[in-house]
């Protein structure tokens, strides 16, 4: 598998649920059921990815997810599952809108703000609510001694151009900030 063919995790195996092979999913996606928009699944199993397939899924008691999967039967071949993460490769992922971008993307952008000034790279991006929040380590030799920097993802405002090809992202804010 090639470097840009690495898979994206949406979520992870739970427990057990019953004796037929049932078991609780962990999703990351947005919305609990969301992770169910994905076929096939990759299982990361013994330190390699294998394919699966979702036979069915229901949600369970308004706060989780539990599903079956394909050849999986009984309660030990599920529980042998059990903290596997669940992935899907990157051209399984829907196409987004020009303006818009997945987390993905933008880890490891440089970011810069309209004066040139090189502030580092994002490192996470926290969801605060009202917006997201990327999160900026500084240089090693960064001019204002910053370890890192704390920059809202707010379009227009702060965000002036997010540039995925290149890896860059123009910011208006200021490095000493």
């Amino acid at each position: 598998m090639s470097s840009n063919q690495q898979p994206i995790v949406l979520g992870k195996i739970g427990a057990c649920y019953g004796v037929k092979g049932w078991m609780k999913i962990t999703a990351y996606t947005e919305s609990m059921e969301g992770i169910f928009d994905y076929s096939p699944w990759l299982l990361f199993e013994q330190g390699k990815w294998r394919e699966v397939k979702v036979s069915q899924w229901r949600i369970h008691g308004g706060k989780a997810v539990v599903a079956e999967l394909e050849g999986i039967t009984t309660r030990e071949q599920a529980q042998a599952l059990t903290n596997c993460e669940i992935a899907i490769l990157p051209e399984q992922m829907e196409n987004l809108p020009e303006d818009e971008f997945y987390w993905r993307d933008l880890i490891g952008c440089e970011v810069v703000n309209t004066k040139g000034y090189n502030m580092g790279k994002v490192d996470q991006i926290l969801e605060t609510g009202s917006n997201d929040v990327l999160v900026v380590k500084a240089n090693a030799k960064d001019a204002f001694g910053k370890g890192e920097r704390m920059i809202p993802f707010v379009t227009e405002q702060f965000i002036i151009k997010v540039d995925s090809e290149a890896k860059q992202i123009l910011v208006d804010w200021d490095p000493d900030f």
